[in-house]
Parts: C-alpha cells; sequence; structure tokens
C-alpha cells in the first residue's frame, strides 16, 4: 500500500483499472466508454482518466468546441487538463494541481487529456532514474497522476477509476499500470494483436520487478505507488458476425488469442509472483464484443455509449444485443474484483 508524505491524501480505496494493450486500433476507448456507462447502470460511479496524449476519450465524450478552449487554455493557472495539473511538477514550480472533473454522462466524470502529456512523458524517463537515485523529485513525478486521482476520485466519490492509456510500453503508461489495481487486455481478432501479446507480459514483470526495488530504495514517508497491476481478464473483440456467430476469419483467432493470454501474459505474470493472476488461470475471458462497424461511429460522434445512440437506423434487437454485451462485462469485473 502507498505511503503518505503528510501533504498527500491517502490513496482513495476505488478501483483503478487500466484497458491497457500496446497494440493500437483493438478498440480501447470505445470499450472504456461502453464499460463505464455499464457500470454506472449498477449504480456506480466511474472516473475515466485520459491519459492518452492523443486524447480520444476525452474526443469522445466532450464537444469538440469545449476541448479546443481546454487545450488554448491549458497554460492559464485556471487549466482544467491533465497537462494543467502535472504542468507545475514538470517545471518543478510546485505539486499536482487539482482540476475539477467533467461530468459528462450520469455519474461518469472525465479528467480531460491533453496533447502536451506527451511532454510529461520525456519527464518521466529521467524521473524514474531519479528514484533509484532516492531523490524526491523522481518520486513526486512518478506518482503524479495517482495522486491527481486520489484527489478527484475523493471530490466525487468514485467507485472505480479507468485509465485510457496510449498504445505504447513508455514511461507513462509504466507509471499508470504500477497505479492500477487490475489490467484487463482487449484484444482485436487478427495476426498483430497475437505478436503484441507475446511480450506483454514481460514488460509488465520488468515494470514490476524494477519497482520493487525502488520500493526498497524509497525514502520514508513518502507517497508510492503499489506497483501490483494483477491480470482481471481479456476481451476479444472487433470481429465481424455472420449468422449469429464470429465470421471464420475471424474465429480461427479466438483460440489462438486465448492460448497467448494463457502463456504469454498469465504464464509469465503467475511465475513472477502469482498473486498478479487469478486463482484459476483459465476462465479469464471477461466477455466478447463483435464489431459495431456504423453504430461505434455514431456513438462516437454523439459522444454516447453505442446503446444510446439516436440514430433511427439502429434497430431494437441491436440496442438491447450492445446494453447485454457490456452489461454482462460489467458484472464480470464487480466479481472478479472482489475475489481477484
Amino acid at each position: 500500500m502507498a505511503g503518505n508524505n503528510g501533504k498527500d491524501p491517502e490513496r482513495h480505496p476505488s478501483i483503478r483499472i487500466a484497458i491497457f494493450n500496446h497494440k493500437g486500433g483493438v478498440g480501447k476507448t470505445t470499450l472504456t466508454v461502453n464499460i463505464a456507462d455499464a457500470l454506472a447502470a449498477m449504480g456506480k460511479r466511474i472516473l475515466l482518466v485520459d491519459s492518452d496524449p492523443q486524447g480520444n476519450l476525452t474526443s469522445y465524450l466532450v464537444e469538440e468546441s469545449v476541448v479546443d478552449d481546454l487545450l488554448d487554455n491549458a497554460d492559464n493557472a485556471d487549466g482544467q487538463t491533465l497537462w494543467s495539473a502535472v504542468k507545475p511538477v514538470v517545471e518543478a514550480t510546485g505539486e499536482v494541481r487539482q482540476i475539477n472533473a467533467l461530468e459528462r454522462l450520469t455519474n461518469i466524470f472525465l479528467l480531460p487529456g491533453d496533447v502536451r502529456l506527451s511532454e510529461f512523458e520525456q519527464e518521466l524517463s529521467p524521473m524514474w532514474n531519479e528514484c533509484f537515485q532516492r531523490r524526491q523529485r523522481g518520486f513526486r513525478g512518478t506518482t503524479a497522476l495517482s495522486r491527481l486521482v486520489n484527489q478527484a476520485a475523493t471530490q466525487n466519490t468514485v467507485d472505480f477509476v479507468f485509465y485510457d492509456a496510449g498504445p505504447n510500453i513508455g514511461p507513462l503508461n509504466r507509471a499508470i499500470l504500477l497505479d492500477c489495481d487490475y489490467l484487463i487486455v482487449p484484444a482485436a481478432c487478427d495476426l498483430f494483436s497475437l505478436r503484441a501479446l507475446k511480450t506483454l507480459g514481460h514488460t509488465l514483470v520488468n515494470w514490476i520487478s524494477d519497482w520493487r526495488t525502488i520500493l526498497e530504495l524509497a525514502p520514508d514517508d513518502i507517497y508510492l505507488l503499489p506497483g501490483l497491476p494483477r491480470f482481471l481478464g481479456y476481451i476479444p473483440q472487433r470481429y465481424r458476425v455472420w449468422g449469429g456467430r464470429p465470421a471464420s476469419d475471424y474465429l480461427k483467432y479466438l483460440p489462438r488469442i486465448e492460448k497467448s493470454i494463457g502463456s504469454d501474459v498469465v504464464g509469465v505474470l503467475k511465475q513472477a509472483d502469482p498473486n498478479l493472476v487469478p486463482e484459476s488461470a483459465t476462465g479469464t475471458q471477461l466477455g466478447q464484443v463483435k464489431d459495431f462497424g456504423r453504430l461505434a461511429a455514431a456513438a462516437q460522434s454523439e459522444g454516447v455509449p453505442i446503446k444510446d445512440v439516436h440514430s433511427t437506423a439502429m434497430t431494437t434487437a441491436e440496442r438491447a444485443e450492445a446494453k447485454k454485451i457490456f452489461g454482462e462485462i460489467a458484472e464480470r469485473i464487480v466479481e472478479r474484483a472482489k475475489r481477484v
């Protein structure tokens, strides 16, 4: 459990999850919004953190004119993006500055992203090295997002936090994953996703191992990341359906994805620390999400979950199907987060 230096709030008890795959194009952002919506329908309060410098989650949920205004004013004293919050840490002028999360959907709150998070990421590499040197700046920078999340989660009394992380294995995602309680892996049904899975487990183990070394070196009474992101499950998605079943071209990838998750993610994590994986290595799939095609595009355009698309082209059956798919995933997340 993270420590406390007297200035920071204790780590908020909300459950922190990263939907992460360092391969792009797997539909992370759409998946994040729809899972958050399903959890909100169960009475949960959700904080979404747009920690990808591309800012796709913010663009999904916030009107374009408002996004432009947020970015244009991010450098100001009253800026309200993630960059506004971490800028004092990057420039060594102060601590993380609290920003207000935006309630974009009922019980769903957003910390807006910013392209200038890439500048923060550049600083995170030397900050990581400074942690090994027991320097305060390194710890303050590495834990900056975590401390910001503590503030926002407390302010909005949230139950779950979801980080929308970029598709890479850079220093920003390292800090994010080490702050998370759980990891969910989305996987597209294609060869590129399979190849990405082969390195995911080893990357996580290296990050966790390095952080454990840092924990041993850390000064007393300083806020620290937990450094124990446990594997919650995986979600194959964006496959086409024919006759109510995944099309044959995609169907062949499902057992290969399951096998790779078992050997390259679960197996590698379990060997490093059995506490990083579920007690049962089988049945780690949280659900399957088909390619919703035009409906996913419409949902992004309207800033709503797929089941709430206003288009008259969406049938009652499609609406019910989307609600069922993401609702069942949300239920499994709640259940597994209790026992993993």
